[in-house]
């Protein structure tokens, strides 16, 4: 984008930048007609080692192959689940519904019973694919007492059965539009109860299109699945990724940093995408013993802030540049993210300027205007990504995306003015007291560098004369004191007052989402059950 100077927190990225409609289903058919003898996807093994292969034909093959079986039992648009981890089968399952015209359900293999019995009946599935268990999670028997109370269930179905995935091929595939649903992702629940964000082709082509786009690494011959494919950052942007980059998917079923290494040595990965605790165990193992990462050009990461150290470490270790994206599901999901041009302290300190085809702004949560540049507000995003809405949710969709098409994140952030953001922490997670914002983060980052502090999460609690008041849940390193006069003293020595905690508590372990987010309407909830 050329240097400019805004005056308000909004920025656009439209320039050089094609939106194209396009199904899922469409795209695997071209990459075969173009790239049929070309590597499409490869089975990464717990071991590092590579198993089973597809080229682009190939794959095509099965994947109609797949479909014509599900177009026989399932009508368009019906809901299929997929509950499993990092597997060919769930790639295949992925182009099998998109080419039969059906909704696919990403489920999250760590789910238990209660969650899984939440999804399948929110989503009204018409079949469950599944494995019988992963890491311990005896998923076949979970199922199996859920099932027969689940009115719309027909099918539950073990993926790596052939038989049973591969059934009859007489059904016949039908038209698919690129406005049709593709897939319905549950959020990961820091709220309540999550909701199913639908998903068009549309929507996932193209974000993988431009993310590809950004990615900008040169030819290459497969990216490595590292990223949990029940999330967007796997099927959206890794396994469509691949497929509009026309290069192989490699989907390491469990992360491990020794094997993810072996594979991308032995399959030559150009790019991968991983959260930063992967990037800073990669770069250990890496150290430990040594693998030619010379095709390894890019790692994009998500999910936290990327520490000044970890960027240069990447570099200077696995030979990789870092680009740091930031997304939601409801936006398929890159909002905002670096460039391979920016700065170090860019990439480490902000998310970005706009996704390419992308609006995004910071504006005032109560009155809905644009805000300043440098002004705390709620990051919002209007773009080709957003998604059609929650599954049979209009209320929720209504206020989550409003009558001009921005979708309110619900995060809170800033912009400077060249277009780069910060989060500074969620509108829901803001803290009124006496009338006065307060912001979690802010207080989160003073309390991490007490010596001994290993994670903190900072909630406001009900107050009768304030309306809300501070309160901090902290976990202390191993052998550290707790000490709350301590850590009182210490706040109100960096901040001012009525940002200091009132209220102070000690744990061992967090109420987590199923993505490792902390839950922190759970603490509050605690907290009001213990006090009122």
């Amino acid at each position: 984008m050329a240097e400019r100077r805004l005056d308000k927190a909004y920025c656009d990225w439209f320039a050089d930048v094609e939106i194209f409609d396009n199904t899922i289903g469409g795209l695997l058919r071209e990459q075969a007609a173009v790239n049929g003898q070309v590597d499409a996807l490869v089975e990464g093994l717990a071991d590092g080692t590579s198993g089973r292969r597809w080229t682009y034909e190939e794959l095509l093959a099965d994947a109609e192959r797949l479909a014509k079986g599900l177009a026989a039992r399932f009508q368009p648009g019906e809901r299929i689940a997929v509950w499993g981890p990092n597997i060919p089968e769930w790639v295949l399952l992925e182009y099998g519904c998109a080419l039969a015209g059906l909704v696919l359900v990403t489920v999250n293999p760590a789910y238990q019973k209660r969650e899984l019995d939440y999804v399948l009946r929110q989503s009204g599935s018409a079949a469950l694919f599944l494995i019988k268990e992963f890491r311990g999670n005896p998923m076949a028997a979970i199922a199996a007492e859920v099932a027969d109370d689940i009115p719309t269930l027909r099918e539950v179905v073990d993926m790596q059965d052939e038989d049973a995935l591969f059934t009859d091929p007489s059904g016949t595939l039908p038209q698919v539009d690129t406005n049709d649903p593709a897939q319905i992702q549950y959020t990961s629940g820091t709220t309540g109860f999550p909701k199913g964000v639908v998903l068009s082709h549309r929507n996932l082509t193209n974000n993988a299109l431009q993310s590809v786009k950004n990615v900008g690494a040169g030819p290459g011959k497969a990216t490595i699945g590292l990223t949990p494919l029940f999330h967007t950052m796997g099927c959206s942007m890794g396994v469509l990724g691949a497929l509009q980059a026309g290069i192989a998917y490699v989907p390491l079923p469990a992360f491990d940093p020794n094997a993810a290494l072996d594979l991308i040595e032995r399959e030559k990965v150009a790019w991968t995408l991983a959260v930063p605790t992967m990037g800073v165990a990669m770069i250990a193992a890496q150290k430990a013993q040594k693998r030619d990462l010379s095709s390894l050009q890019v790692i994009g990461m998500g999910g936290a802030m990327v520490a000044p150290e970890l960027v240069r470490a990447a570099e200077a270790v696995l030979g990789s540049k870092v680009l740091v994206a930031y997304g939601q599901t409801e936006s398929s999901p890159v909002i905002t993210t670096t460039r391979l041009a920016d700065a170090v302290e860019d990439i480490s300190t902000t998310i970005g300027q706009p996704a390419c085809g992308a609006e995004v702004g910071i504006f005032d949560p109560l009155t809905g205007e644009v805000v300043d540049c440098g002004v705390v507000g709620e990051i919002r995003s209007r773009s080709y990504a957003t998604m059609l809405g929650y599954h049979e949710n209009p209320e929720a969709t209504a206020e989550a995306v409003t009558a001009d098409g921005w979708l309110c994140t619900g995060d809170l952030g800033t912009m400077d003015d060249r277009g780069y953001v910060k989060i500074t922490g969620r509108v829901k997670e803001m803290i009124i007291r006496g009338g006065e914002n307060l912001f979690p983060a802010e207080i989160e980052n003073v309390l991490l560098e007490y010596p001994g502090v290993a994670e903190c999460a900072v909630v406001g609690v009900p107050d009768d004369v304030l309306g809300e008041a501070v309160a901090a849940w902290v976990r202390m390193e191993e052998g550290a004191e707790f000490d709350p006069e301590a850590l009182r003293a210490f706040c109100r020595s960096q901040i001012s007052p009525q940002k200091c905690p009132a209220y102070w508590q000690q744990v061992d372990a967090w109420p987590l989402t199923g993505s490792g987010k902390i839950q922190k309407f759970k603490l509050r909830d605690d907290w009001v059950a213990e006090n009122t």
